[in-house]
């Protein structure tokens, strides 16, 4: 079982991932361990990465998702905001990927990037990932102002359900 956690920075994919992958008795994978560090820089010196930027990364993490289906599964939390970049995750994978996507609305996402200590994500980036995101039409789609445990209870309830009609 292949599982990812994606959305813009400050949706919690890690907090919701980490949870998740506890809940599931999976592995976690955070996708932001594997950004190398001039990707790191530039974020955190306020400059959007480009495509060009995020496809070798995009591999890296596809390699890790192919790894881990010859395993058990896995959680990923990862930003994944648009589609060519989710069939990159996806491109290695026999198994299908269960997506639950992280949302929330600018005001509670910009409260919680302020509120972060040491991560390299700016949060002057948020709009510009807001207006990147391509919001997929497939998997959970689950609003962040609920509680950990509700977003939790209903992830787990989806991916039980589509385990069981895969």
């Amino acid at each position: 079982m292949i599982i990812v956690v994606a959305g813009v920075s400050g949706t919690g994919k890690s907090t919701v991932g980490q949870a998740l992958s506890k809940q599931l008795s999976l592995p976690f994978i955070d996708a932001d361990d594997f950004h190398p560090e001039v990707n790191k820089a530039k974020m955190q010196s306020g400059i959007p990465l480009t495509d060009d930027d995020r496809w070798p990364w995009l591999q890296t993490l596809a390699g890790e998702l192919a790894r881990y289906e010859q395993q058990k599964g896995v959680v990923l939390a990862c930003s994944a905001l648009k589609e060519s970049y989710r069939n990159v995750l996806s491109a290695n994978d026999t198994l299908p990927i269960e997506w639950v996507v992280l949302t929330g609305s600018y005001g509670l996402l910009s409260a919680r990037l302020s509120a972060r200590e040491n991560h390299f994500f700016d949060g002057r980036l948020l709009e510009n990932q807001l207006q990147t995101f391509e919001m997929p039409t497939y998997g959970l789609k689950v609003d962040v102002s609920a509680t950990l445990d509700d977003i939790i209870k209903d992830a787990t309830a989806y991916v039980h359900s589509a385990s069981l009609q895969g």
